[in-house]
């Protein structure tokens, strides 16, 4: 339980003031990296093209590129698509999967993302919110703790680099404008990464209301005390595992391995510590627009790599090898496409995902009693999160549901409704 501890909710610390004058003072040249030579054996600082200097998820030069006429295609198709947003999510919402599959343009990445998540909107609802958020004192338990966590997020990304920086700033204020907005919740370590890839895309108001939105519609409980979500859905997950692959389930099973000790920070931070980081940019983007569904596939398409053969098993002949291969994926073999195939082939669907948790939930009423924290219903992405949004304009002006076709979503702990789509 020792992934558990190191992600859940932080314990009160010491006193901070709510300002961000002790990271502000520090000044743009005070690198939380050190010396250039720790980056790349360089004097000069050189970025990928993803803003990396250098560390784990730096991408080499000799990575596939997009010719400029597809990319020019491509965006032009999502261009048009964002004029009738909610028309396409309605009407021809398998054609917007199949793009995000494909691959958002990094160019409208940002604005895709809000419109999936329909952060959008949120923010456009609750104009002047993030501003009245931030200028609270903000509780003093949980601030001392997300300033030390800062220069943790991404090192090697130059938004996050210098100490005090312009990045580490937003994350700041983002943070700890959650805890304002939640009280109740507080602050989880495994949310600065979150919102720190939502930075790396968009400014720090529109990344505070996209990381509402994962915490509240797409993982809710996920970063609650406790986390009985994530618990429960690392049971979920390993009896997914003995379906798609016995082989990688009998030797997590051999070993006793708990699925929380190698998923937890898989499934809380969306992969993204874990993958190379074009293959990050894929999952998110199909993570927005189908949900937590995805992150389970990712999941199982990992273990069947890591561990679906006699081959690789043979190397790994005891728990400790087996954590230290699943903590440390080598970037090289998980290549975008490939990943992206397994993944969208996978046939774990909502359903399938919905009733193995009635089965958990089950399952942990009898052994553990009853949940300590009622979980929240999730949405499995941007069509759930649309049906969501109409039923509640509906309500609102007296109108009928019959249009929407289908039935509300079922109350309960990560119950939701089932679209039906793979």
């Amino acid at each position: 339980m020792a992934e558990v501890s190191a992600l859940s909710p932080s314990p009160p610390g010491g006193m901070f003031s709510g300002t961000l004058e002790s990271l502000s003072g520090l000044g743009d040249d005070a690198s939380s990296l050190g010396s250039d030579s720790e980056i790349n054996g360089q004097a000069m600082r050189r970025t990928d093209k993803y803003g990396f200097l250098g560390g784990a998820q730096y991408s080499e030069s000799n990575e596939k590129e997009t010719s400029v006429e597809v990319a020019r295609h491509r965006e032009t198709k999502w261009l048009e698509m964002f004029k009738n947003w909610d028309k396409w999510i309605a009407r021809r919402f398998p054609k917007v999967k199949l793009r995000c599959r494909k691959g958002i343009p990094s160019s409208l990445r940002a604005r895709a993302w809000q419109l999936l998540s329909n952060s959008e909107e949120l923010l456009k609802t609750n104009l002047g919110k993030f501003e009245e958020l931030e200028r609270e004192q903000g509780d003093p338990k949980w601030l001392d703790i997300i300033e030390k966590d800062l220069h943790r997020q991404f090192p090697f990304h130059e938004m996050f680099a210098a100490r005090g920086g312009y990045g580490q700033q937003d994350l700041y204020r983002i943070l700890k404008a959650y805890t304002v907005y939640r009280p109740e919740e507080g602050y989880c370590q495994a949310q600065a990464p979150v919102a720190a890839v939502l930075l790396m895309h968009m400014p720090a108001e529109q990344a505070f209301w996209c990381l509402v939105q994962i915490c509240e519609k797409y993982l809710p409980g996920y970063y609650s005390a406790g986390l009985e979500a994530i618990q429960l859905d690392g049971e979920i997950f390993f009896s997914l595992l003995r379906r798609v692959c016995p082989m990688a389930y009998r030797h997590l099973k051999k070993f006793k391995i708990d699925p929380i000790l190698y998923m937890t920070e898989w499934f809380m931070c969306i992969f993204s510590r874990t993958l190379p980081w074009a293959c990050v940019l894929r999952v998110w983007d199909m993570f927005f627009c189908e949900g937590v569904k995805i992150v389970f596939r990712v999941g199982l398409v990992l273990l069947k790599q890591m561990l679906g053969s006699v081959d690789k098993l043979r190397e790994l002949q005891g728990m400790y090898e087996t954590m230290e291969r699943l903590r440390n994926i080598p970037p090289d073999a998980i290549r975008e496409d490939a990943l992206v195939l397994e993944v969208t082939s996978l046939p774990v669907t909502e359903a399938l995902i919905d009733r193995e948790c009635s089965v958990q939930v089950r399952k942990w009423r009898e052994s553990r009693g009853e949940l300590t924290h009622q979980l929240s219903p999730r949405l499995h992405g941007t069509r759930a999160i649309h049906e969501q949004k109409r039923r509640a304009a509906a309500i609102s002006s007296g109108g009928s549901l019959s249009f929407l076709g289908g039935p509300a979503p079922q109350p309960g702990p990560l119950l939701a409704h089932d679209s039906g789509l793979r």
